[in-house]
């Protein structure tokens, strides 16, 4: 598998510092022009796969305000699809603007673990992984049929030893199977502790941080990826200094020597939502220019 057409192509985790705009628009809609401002600034740094910028809401809260069955943080219901789509209509605006597009939802075990059960409906939160996750194949349908280029399930969850792994993996690969896109999954972490367990899930692609966790390389070298690709963080999310391209580019040729360039996409570590706009803008675009040049090294 290889996307754009091209070794090392570079992506982004999603979410985006939230750029609020003013005047009778934003009265309408205000986080609008966060959307705009982040589209427009993953194109202008070059990136290949962008998303919508994941400005309206955190990662739980984002779903779980629009899915029956729950209020406010507590499940008090059979969990059910939301009745329109949550995330489309920013990715469609994305996908006017750029041709690859990738779409992203929150797993179902982390939207579980940020919610208490006030409902008898559900014995603990393993039962209620599996109706978030129907809940969420009726969103990824939209994403698909709106035509993204790679779908991203976000499991952060994973790496902290509070989830039942073979729950969340189970639910992860039944919304992949019920796609045809590409489905990537986002573990962000140090993976000594689940990487077996994470390889099991049924993905194509499966997207780790490597620059604030080095040693994740490490414990990645010796396992059989079985021809998925690897999301590869190579710019540290957490931190607000804008790396250099030097530095980025050492970081990407690790990768290299690892995974091979056809087995990588690029991309930060995770979101870059805490950053402020100059920072977020400026570690894209550095990570465009570090890919290149690893990319112009590879022998063909």
């Amino acid at each position: 598998m290889i996307f754009m057409n091209k070794r090392l192509p570079t992506t982004v985790v999603g979410s985006y510092p939230v750029v609020k705009g003013s005047g009778l628009f934003a009265l309408m809609d205000p986080l609008k022009h966060a959307v705009d401002t982040a589209v427009a600034d993953q194109i202008s740094a070059g990136i290949d796969i962008i998303s919508d910028g994941q400005v309206r809401g955190d990662m739980i809260h984002a779903f779980t305000s629009h899915l029956a069955g729950i209020r406010g943080s507590s499940v008090v219901g059979k969990v059910q699809p939301a009745r329109r789509p949550i995330t489309l209509a920013d990715t469609k605006y994305a996908l006017s603007r750029h041709p690859a597009v990738k779409g992203i939802l929150t797993g179902p075990s982390t939207l579980a673990y940020g919610l208490s059960i006030e409902t008898t409906f559900y014995r603990n939160k393993d039962d209620l992984v599996q109706d978030l996750a129907q809940a969420l194949a009726v969103e990824a349908g939209y994403l698909q049929d709106a035509g993204v280029t790679l779908l991203q399930i976000d499991e952060p969850i994973f790496s902290t030893g509070a989830a039942n792994l073979a729950v969340g993996r189970e639910a992860v690969s039944a919304i992949a199977g019920q796609l045809q896109v590409p489905v990537c999954l986002h573990v962000c972490g140090n993976l000594g502790a689940v990487i077996d367990d994470v390889l099991k899930t049924n993905v194509a692609v499966f997207d780790f941080e490597f620059a604030n966790n080095p040693e994740n390389l490490e414990i990645l070298s010796g396992k059989d990826l079985r021809g998925r690709m690897v999301g590869y963080g190579c710019v540290d999310s957490a931190d607000p200094v804008v790396e250099s391209v030097e530095t980025i580019a050492k970081r990407i040729e690790a990768g290299v020597d690892v995974f091979s360039p056809e087995a990588m996409l690029i991309d930060p570590d995770c979101g870059l939502r805490m950053q402020t706009r100059e920072t977020a803008l400026g570690k894209l675009k550095n990570m465009v220019v570090a890919a290149g040049l690893v990319r112009a090294g590879c022998p063909d």
